[in-house]
């Protein structure tokens, strides 16, 4: 059986006077290396494509990480700050896209802009400055340093008991009941959506990853960066993999469907 699918919707960006349609090499090498699969890219065109042509051939998505924020008309909150980078073109695409891909059962993994997209396609909503938070410490990176540095370990999550995170885990032979991650991002999680589950948290108390228990496939989301060199990171790696089995799964379910039609 071939590879599945796995499509990540772009980036909309303007460099000088032509329109380009992008996603982060990361994110592309942690779906055909740490997944397994073959990575498509989805353009975020004024006229979205079809979902449901492309729910027909894909057989999971994965929603990146942005330099860009959900605008927060999607959400009920007030205008962005001047300065604040936006991109309506991806929100025209993601935002129906991830609730058509859940309802579907086609598998999705969320990561930082992802993560937040997948909260408010879920009913909630986002902190847009979460270092102005009460309690909350800085989880923004300081864009002087080098990449490396700005990608090293900033502080600890803690995995919630007996979930999905957790199962995920044990089942790639790395149990464990906290761990380091990075942290990269300027918003998060304000309310938290019916129909989510909290997976891990931060020590300020920063929601840090989320399930959908409720969901017909694999719906998983994290607030920070697993696809950075997640072949160093056992974490990481359980992560992709089990994502990248839910996949597979999802194809050969769906070449089993056709064949008995």
């Amino acid at each position: 059986m071939p590879r599945p699918l796995v499509g990540i919707p772009c980036d909309f960006r303007m460099l000088g006077p032509h329109p380009f349609h992008a996603v982060g090499e990361k994110y592309i090498a942690c779906v055909e290396r740490g997944a397994n699969a073959l990575p498509l890219l989805i353009p975020v065109l004024p006229q979205p494509l079809d979902i449901g042509e492309l729910l027909s051939r894909v057989d999971g998505i994965l929603f990146t990480g942005s330099p860009s924020n959900v605008a927060p008309e999607h959400y009920k909150g007030p205008p962005p700050r001047d300065g604040v980078l936006q991109d309506p073109m991806r929100d025209r695409t993601t935002l129906p896209l991830m609730r058509a891909a859940i309802d579907a059962g086609v598998p999705v993994l969320s990561i930082c802009r992802g993560f937040q997209e997948m909260n408010v396609v879920f009913g909630g909503s986002l902190h847009q400055h979460i270092e102005e938070q009460p309690g909350f410490f800085d989880h923004r990176a300081d864009p002087a340093l080098p990449v490396e540095v700005q990608y090293g370990p900033a502080h600890d999550v803690k995995v919630t008991p007996n979930g999905m995170l957790s199962r995920i885990l044990e089942a790639d032979n790395v149990p464990c009941t906290s761990f380091r991650v990075n942290s990269l991002h300027g918003q998060g999680i304000d309310r938290l959506a019916d129909g989510l589950k909290v997976e891990a948290v931060a020590e300020d108390g920063v929601i840090e990853a989320v399930s959908a228990p409720g969901a017909k496939g694999f719906v998983f989301g994290v607030q920070w960066h697993p696809e950075w060199q997640f072949w160093l990171s056992g974490v990481s790696s359980a992560i992709f993999t089990a994502f990248g089995d839910a996949v597979r799964s999802f194809a050969k379910n769906r070449v089993r469907a056709a064949e008995r039609v």
